[in-house]
């Protein structure tokens, strides 16, 4: 069974209540609700991993390195804009690396528009609330085939 890496970044266990007319009202779990609902249908694993200390995204990407997984989902939130570590962390993997944001960051404010990991990433998908989520998902899985 393949193996994916969901990765979510800073701020994002104050989903639900951070910004909802960006974001909507939508928790942390109940994303990775419909990501384990999701990734049953398909016959994949997929493990979420949230942290908002920069180190800690580090250290779980190297061990996403050791571990093989098959892919890597990121929203990475704001680290998405200027983390050079969290993108020299991202190189080290050998995977489709699946760049994803529920709000478009090219209709938002300009420091917003530029991805660091955007040269890395296999493709990039927002825009879409919670179902950017569910087709990062889904182009991992096509991006493993």
């Amino acid at each position: 069974m393949k193996k994916i890496l969901m990765l979510h970044g800073i701020n994002h266990n104050m989903f639900g209540k951070r910004d909802p007319e960006q974001y909507g009202t939508v928790t942390l779990e109940e994303i990775n609700g419909g990501l384990d609902a999701l990734a049953k249908k398909l016959g994949v694993e997929v493990e979420s991993f949230q942290t908002n200390h920069e180190g800690e995204m580090c250290e779980r990407i190297h061990q996403a390195y050791l571990e093989n997984k098959d892919a890597v989902i990121i929203n990475a939130g704001a680290w998405t804009h200027y983390s050079y570590g969290l993108r020299d962390a991202l190189a080290i993997l050998e995977v489709p690396i699946i760049e994803i944001h529920m709000s478009n960051i090219h209709a938002r404010e300009e420091f917003r528009h530029h991805s660091v990991f955007a040269e890395i990433a296999k493709g990039q998908i927002s825009g879409f609330g919670v179902e950017s989520y569910h087709l990062g998902l889904r182009a991992a899985v096509a991006a493993t085939e």
